[in-house]
């Protein structure tokens, strides 16, 4: 099962929209232990949640959020 989902920062007024097979992870290295471009922008909360079947019906949903 993946999830598309879409985080808004509170501090920078910012979407951002990805795709994941392991939800709450993921989140965590968004707000906690990632240093990836997203960490600038913390805290991020989950504004919106999708599920799907396969990644190619996640990444087809993602894109269109993007």
């Amino acid at each position: 099962m993946f999830a598309v989902y879409i985080l808004y920062s509170t501090n920078s007024k910012r979407n951002y929209t990805g795709y994941t097979s392991n939800l709450i992870q993921r989140f965590y290295s968004h707000n906690i232990f990632g240093k990836d471009s997203t960490a600038k922008y913390r805290p991020w909360i989950i504004i919106h949640i999708e599920f799907f079947e396969t990644k190619k019906e996640a990444i087809k949903r993602e894109r269109y959020f993007k």
